[in-house]
């Protein structure tokens, strides 16, 4: 079958952190070690395990800072290579094991990427605590070798699926997943929305454990990608009914974000500073650096880009025992001035993925929180998709999501059933 696989090493890297400041065929092309190649279909591992013919995938911000190497060396030993890549996977079940009960053949499902200890092969008494609590996605066995075997090797450490030596992502006309990564989706859901739901599901992770506190107290969303819009859509859906501020730098990205829900839009910079002093905030000029303030502010803010500048901005822009919550992949940030999270009684938390959570009084895993709301929403999630490529286009793919000044993208996919 064609996949596009991803292999890292010493010399491909030093290759990218040269030639990657002047061509982006560094990161992507000949030169790189991602490649379109013909790999053995994956045999299911156990009577647990489907087979899945890959409908869509997309590209993620993480991917592209993955493959030009832009993101922390801090996760790698919690993947293993070479990996057919992908994560957001919207697949039709192919095959299934004798013990599979969760889908039949002729679905589409979603999948969770995150690999469990139970995908691992463990015991549910060897299981780690995350993965105990419904929060697999934390799983503090990824780093190990599983107990379980595929094509006759251990599983190989990895958190995700699609940065995974022994489960192949969805950037391939097949792959393999455990049943409980498999959520099926709603026949009324179009598959270009369908292929949204692990970004969606992101949001709606973030927006389920660290909620708006009040009505009345407004919300400030940083950012102008598909986990920024999907936080903002996440946030209605799980029922918040009070203001929610948009930073976005583009029209087509202000135009969603305010038909997914945002009360008000503003740029960065000088819109965003008035929309602050709006709240109450009064602002200051220390001797030296950035104008400070005090009063107002925002009690909650999420950012969804995860940069040196926004988690500065949002640092700034907090009330006190205000809470920030970290969606974008923020790595290394030098000179990051960390002074209000102690000056102004802080709480900064992180999400990643998924798990199981309390959706309008009801216990499910976040895949299901996400579908129902999807099912039921009037937003046009759709068009967040601007940009199908095949397969055999994976680069001008990969150049058009990693670029979005130029080509306007916001959410990519590839197409693995197109030429």
């Amino acid at each position: 079958m064609r996949a596009v696989t991803f292999d890292v090493t010493i010399p491909r890297f030093l290759l990218a952190k040269t030639l990657g400041r002047v061509t982006d065929a560094a990161f992507y092309g000949a030169p790189s070690g991602v490649r379109l190649t013909d790999v053995p279909p994956p045999d299911l591992p156990g009577d647990r395990w489907v087979r899945l013919e890959v409908d869509l995938c997309g590209i993620c911000g993480t991917d592209i800072g993955n493959l030009t190497f832009a993101a922390s060396p801090a996760m790698e030993p919690f993947g293993s290579f070479p990996a057919v890549l992908g994560h957001e996977i919207l697949a039709r079940v192919v095959e299934t094991g004798a013990a599979v009960t969760r889908v039949e053949v002729g679905q589409r499902v979603a999948v969770d990427p995150m690999i469990s200890c139970e995908i691992r092969g463990y015991g549910r008494d060897a299981w780690c605590r995350s993965c105990g609590d419904g929060l697999h996605s934390t799983c503090e066995n990824s780093g190990e070798e599983g107990p379980a075997t595929i094509d006759g090797a251990p599983v190989r450490p990895g958190v995700v699926q699609g940065y995974h030596a022994s489960i192949p992502g969805g950037w391939a006309e097949q792959t393999i997943a455990h049943e409980v990564q498999l959520f099926p989706v709603p026949d009324e859901l179009e598959d270009r929305p369908a292929a949204l739901t692990e970004p969606l599901a992101i949001g709606m992770h973030a927006a389920l454990n660290a909620p708006p506190a009040h009505p009345h107290e407004p919300v400030l969303v940083i950012g102008s990608g598909p986990i920024a819009l999907g936080t903002i859509w996440a946030i209605r859906a799980a029922g918040f009914t009070g203001e929610i501020v948009a930073q976005t730098k583009r029209k087509k990205e202000a135009d969603l974000a305010r038909a997914f829900g945002a009360s008000s839009i503003v740029k960065p910079g000088q819109e965003a500073r008035s929309a602050l002093l709006e709240t109450g905030a009064r602002a200051y000029k220390p001797i030296v650096g950035d104008e400070v303030y005090a009063g107002g502010g925002f009690p909650l803010i999420y950012d969804c880009v995860g940069s040196g500048q926004t988690l500065s901005q949002a640092l700034r822009y907090a009330t006190p025992r205000g809470t920030i919550v970290m969606l974008g992949c923020a790595s290394e940030i030098p000179k990051l001035d960390l002074t209000f999270t102690w000056a102004r009684e802080l709480t900064i938390r992180g999400f990643v993925g998924y798990g199981d959570e309390t959706f309008r009084g009801e216990s499910m895993h976040t895949f299901d929180a996400t579908l129902r709301a999807m099912r039921e929403t009037t937003a046009p999630l759709d068009e967040m998709v601007t940009h199908v490529y095949p397969l055999a286009e994976y680069r001008t793919a990969l150049s058009a999501a990693g670029d979005r000044r130029r080509s306007g993208s916001i959410k990519v996919l590839l197409d693995p059933r197109e030429g």
